[in-house]
């Protein structure tokens, strides 16, 4: 998969019974801190902590090879640093960046 969209949420349980309703299908993935679903091939997440990390909405995530070094290059592309290349659990890298028209997009590396 080349990309994953994350949606950040305010209360993880409300969202995962409103979101397994929306989408037909049960969580692959079910935890505190990450709800996963595979809807038709696509890796679509809910993270209760997105809107403290500066998520503003709904981010498509990229996997990239190297986070930290994809943030750098956006950066002297224009974008602004979100939330910097963080290693958030399991060996997985994640960053935001805004770019100059103010719409977020993140990296990841698993």
């Amino acid at each position: 998969m080349s990309h994953s969209v994350i949606i950040p949420v305010t209360e993880i349980d409300a969202a995962t019974a409103f979101y397994t309703i929306a989408f037909g299908i049960e969580p692959h993935t079910d935890t505190p801190y990450y709800v996963g679903y595979n809807v038709a091939g696509q890796e679509i997440g809910l993270n209760p902590t997105g809107h403290a990390s500066g998520m503003t909405g709904t981010v498509v995530f990229w996997n990239v090879d190297d986070v930290a070094a994809k943030v750098a290059e956006a950066e002297a592309a224009g974008a602004t640093i979100t939330q910097p290349a963080t290693e958030v659990g399991g060996g997985v890298t994640t960053a935001i960046v805004t770019d100059p028209h103010g719409n977020q997009l993140g990296f990841i590396s698993q």
